[in-house]
């Protein structure tokens, strides 16, 4: 096995990635199917095989290649708008540095982490007579979106994968529009300097919500934050810094009124890795994500000049985590209503219930939707073959809302 990003510069890059297809294409794709043909070498019994090759080829891109190569061509970033036929987007400006108080001011200046402009885009469905910097209207409710990728990659444009996400959203007609802000991904060595590590990101969701509430006029009551994977845990960690500082700070707005949470990633540190029957090891051959052994690339980008440690006890990062800080000194009050998705067969499955489990706690059962797809993979509203789950998840969150 090669050492991370062994192949992420050119022309290494290239070759790999033409040897990685081929044999992707003309041998591990055959073989897989071959194997799925037979119902009982399938990871869960309700599995197509369809579906059981397409979690071994998405396993075999994130966890092989992807580790190898790093991003692949030119995606958007948070540096460009990219606009386009289909695609209506705007610079968001940065949050003001007054509201940027306590501890996450006291982080975002060790690490040199600033306020910045960042591109967000818009999500609708055609012909709905959608206008760009349309005002609220009367009674509307909008969705504020952050996609996943670890904090260290994919897109929140139109164009990525995880677009399938707040599309689906609009085409179920759960929202007539949906904001998906670019927040700056972290990086580190060995591709880089450490660059934007935490708090780079929740300063840029915040910009996000000032947006929608200063400069469209959204009261916040009709505002619904959500993520997935570790947009997820971006979702979180926004609607914490509004809770916990509402009437606190001048000028900022009111939690939003509601919180969607799909397969979030909300124990950074993972000390269930040394615990056998977690869902980190039992899930791990039906999952396409892998059990990190040791501290992982998106760990260490993440938290950057800060260390590995702030992912054992920051509750913003590790809401879920099981130092004695999080067990018993964790907070939920205050927290809106929120629906919490959660896979059947994914490997964050132990660290999703245990984040149910305490928010239930504090803000009571009848506040704590909690959908959980008995076979579902990790973030399984990315993929659109992951049918019947995917669309009776959008039924589920439209009668909640």
């Amino acid at each position: 096995m090669f050492p991370p990003y062994t192949f992420a510069k050119q022309p290494l890059k290239t070759l790999y990635l033409i040897y990685q297809v081929l044999t992707t294409v003309f041998v591990r794709v055959p073989i897989w199917t071959l194997i799925a043909t037979l119902p009982w070498t399938r990871q869960r019994k309700s599995w197509t095989m369809k579906r059981e090759v397409m979690v071994k080829i998405v396993r075999h891109l994130l966890s092989v290649v992807g580790p190898q190569v790093g991003r692949v061509g030119n995606p958007p970033d948070h540096t460009r708008l990219v606009l386009g036929k289909g695609v209506s987007g705007l610079w968001v400006g940065p949050v003001p540095r007054h509201l940027i108080q306590a501890d996450i001011a006291t982080l975002a200046e060790a690490a040199n982490v600033e306020p910045i402009r960042v591109p967000a885009y818009w999500f609708h469905n055609q012909g709905s007579g959608f206008v760009a910097k349309e005002m609220a209207q009367p009674g509307e409710k909008i969705l504020l979106f952050f996609h996943g990728g670890g904090y260290i990659r994919l897109s929140a444009h139109p164009s990525d994968a995880t677009a399938n996400v707040p599309r689906g959203f609009v085409q179920n007609n759960i929202f007539r529009r949906v904001l998906s802000v670019e927040y700056r991904l972290s990086s580190t060595d060995p591709l880089t300097e450490p660059t934007h590590p935490f708090p780079a990101a929740l300063l840029d969701a915040l910009a996000g919500y000032m947006y929608l509430v200063d400069s469209l006029g959204f009261s916040p009551s009709n505002i619904v934050v959500g993520g997935d994977s570790a947009g997820g845990n971006l979702s979180h960690a926004l609607t914490r810094y509004l809770c916990e500082q509402n009437g606190e700070i001048p000028g900022l707005p009111a939690p939003p009124g509601a919180l969607i949470l799909a397969s979030p990633w909300v124990d950074l540190y993972d000390l269930e890795t040394k615990n056998p029957d977690s869902s980190l090891h039992a899930y791990e051959q039906s999952d396409y994500l892998q059990l990190s052994h040791g501290p992982s690339y998106p760990h260490r980008a993440f938290t950057g000049i800060h260390g590995l440690g702030l992912a054992l006890y920051n509750r913003y990062i590790s809401p879920a985590g099981l130092h004695p800080k999080l067990v018993s000194g964790l907070s939920f009050k205050g927290f809106p209503r929120t629906f919490i998705i959660v896979g059947g067969a994914e490997i964050l499955h132990d660290s999703i219930v245990r984040l149910k489990d305490r928010m239930v706690a504090d803000i009571g059962e009848n506040n704590v939707r909690y959908y959980r797809a008995p076979d579902g993979i990790h973030d399984y509203l990315v993929f659109p073959w992951h049918e019947p789950e995917r669309s009776d998840t959008y039924k589920s969150i439209a009668a909640w809302l």
